[in-house]
């Protein structure tokens, strides 16, 4: 079993809200790749990524370049024993980790189908049948947010990420945050999000307005030394995104205090093999992990369930269900969120079926 043939998609995939973070940053219409890699027996592995502008050191576009240059790497491969071929990419074409997680994904789909074994199966085995969600508030006025979480709550979830910092404003990012942890009552866990858009002197400002309340920091600054910072003069706990891309950079927040919680996203750390290591570290360091990717539709939150559901229950913070954020479905029977909670797929590998019709015409296929 070879891998043969390869064929890449772009999709456009639009918000059903405007999403506004720090700095400017938006996400509205996002260009999505999806990737099958198809075996010579007929199997095909499927992959999804989904940089968000401006975001990290990834872009869409870079996504086709990157396969094409990886293609002879990547034809004949045998997908099993994953670790082997991704390091043979990485030699071969160094960084791009966005751009090797969509092989990376695909590349564990034909190794589940080939074994007809679901993909949490082969992450370690399944801890819990179905994992908490978290729901992310786009940064507008304090009581819309608020009016946001409410309608979230009646849902079921009971978790919320505030994002803060759209008008570079303190003490609106405290209103946001007070008037959100008054909506959903005591218990529910809320934490705000700058995304690295704020100062340090913005960020402790903030956290002291707040400092009262039973609330979390995630990565307010652009240094963990400037969240670091933060932390201590706020005392709030911190959970940490962008910084977080690989090993060394999750022993670094460790050792500056401020993982008590981790963002592991699959496009940062480039695929699931990659994040099965960062998993493993994290829990060795005793934080708390939040099982994701950056964007995105079915295949990659497909991903990111197995994930989760092989992370051992007492270090899964939540998971994300980003295909919930956008339309169109590119899998639309692949799970949707039930009362705050949602489970992987099932079947071998992934389990997901994209639809073609959805896809359309392929614009990259190898041989």
């Amino acid at each position: 079993m070879k891998i043969s043939r390869i064929s890449l998609w772009s999709v456009d995939l639009t918000s059903h809200e405007t999403y506004y973070m720090a700095e400017g940053k938006t996400c509205d219409t996002v260009k999505s790749h999806v990737l099958c890699l198809e075996a010579d027996n007929g199997k095909k592995g499927w992959g999804e990524v989904c940089p968000i502008p401006h975001y990290l050191p990834a872009f869409a576009n870079g996504v086709p370049g990157a396969i094409e240059e990886m293609a002879p790497e990547i034809l004949g491969v045998e997908p099993f024993g994953i670790d082997a071929p991704m390091r043979k990419l990485d030699s071969f074409l160094q960084g791009h980790l966005y751009a090797k997680s969509i092989v990376d994904m695909a590349l564990w789909d034909l190794f589940g189908k080939a074994s007809g074994q679901p993909l949490y199966a082969l992450l370690g085995g399944r801890t819990q049948a179905d994992m908490p969600l978290y729901h992310s508030i786009t940064c507008v006025m304090p009581d819309d947010m608020a009016r946001i979480a409410r309608q979230a709550y009646a849902t079921g979830i009971r978790q919320f990420q505030v994002k803060l910092g759209a008008d570079a404003d303190w003490q609106a990012d405290a209103e946001r945050l007070a008037k959100v942890r008054e909506a959903v009552g005591d218990g529910p866990l809320v934490y705000g999000d700058w995304n690295c858009g704020a100062t340090k002197l913005q960020a402790t400002r903030t956290g002291r307005a707040v400092a009262h309340l039973d609330v979390m920091l995630e990565q307010p600054c652009k240094t963990l030394e400037d969240c670091a910072a933060v932390r201590q003069a706020t005392g709030l706990p911190m959970k940490i995104d962008e910084n977080a891309y690989d090993l060394a950079s999750l022993m670094h927040a460790h050792e500056l205090g401020v993982l008590d919680a981790v963002a592991l996203k699959l496009s940062k750390f480039g695929g699931l093999s990659a994040m099965r290591r960062a998993r493993d570290l994290t829990v060795h360091l005793g934080a708390e992990i939040c099982a994701e990717c950056t964007w995105g539709s079915d295949i990659v939150t497909a991903a990111s369930l197995h994930f989760a559901a092989s992370t051992p229950r007492d270090a899964l913070l939540n998971t994300c269900d980003l295909s919930s954020y956008v339309g169109p479905r590119i899998a639309p029977d692949c799970p949707s969120r039930k009362d705050g909670r949602i489970a992987p797929p099932e079947g071998p590998g992934l389990g997901v079926r994209p639809d073609l019709d959805i896809l359309g015409t392929p614009i990259l296929e190898l041989d």
